[in-house]
């Protein structure tokens, strides 16, 4: 049975990229261009991993995943937060939401993010 991905990205280059990078490995892929939407899919959904970047409009990555924990399903979801920051705040607010992990996008490749993803997504 193929497990379900939810790529939230604002970007549309890089969702794509990644996206197909993800397919290719195997996975059913849902995404989503902002938190709002990815927020909707997700609890429509309940996908089996969430790839969330955090800067993104309408809502961010923090305020999606602090609704999301809100929900009963949402609480236990496992999330990996996206980013193009490597501060020490937003790693530390990212695990105060209880993510599974944080992946810095200019440190990561789409074969890291992809093994990340079969890592986290098959256990």
């Amino acid at each position: 049975m193929s497990k379900t991905i939810l790529l939230v990205e604002d970007e549309a280059d890089i969702r794509e990229a990644m996206s197909e990078a993800i397919a290719d490995a195997g996975f059913t892929v849902l995404t989503a261009e902002n938190g709002k939407a990815g927020l909707e899919t997700a609890l429509e959904k309940h996908p089996d991993l969430i790839l969330l970047d955090i800067v993104m409009p309408i809502m961010d990555g923090h305020e999606m995943l602090e609704h999301l924990r809100q929900d009963a399903w949402g609480k236990k979801v496992k999330v990996i937060m996206l980013t193009a920051m490597d501060d020490v705040q937003n790693i530390a607010g990212a695990h105060e939401g209880s993510i599974t992990d944080y992946l810095i996008k200019a440190h990561s490749s789409l074969e890291d993010i992809v093994a990340k993803v079969k890592l986290e997504a098959l256990v």
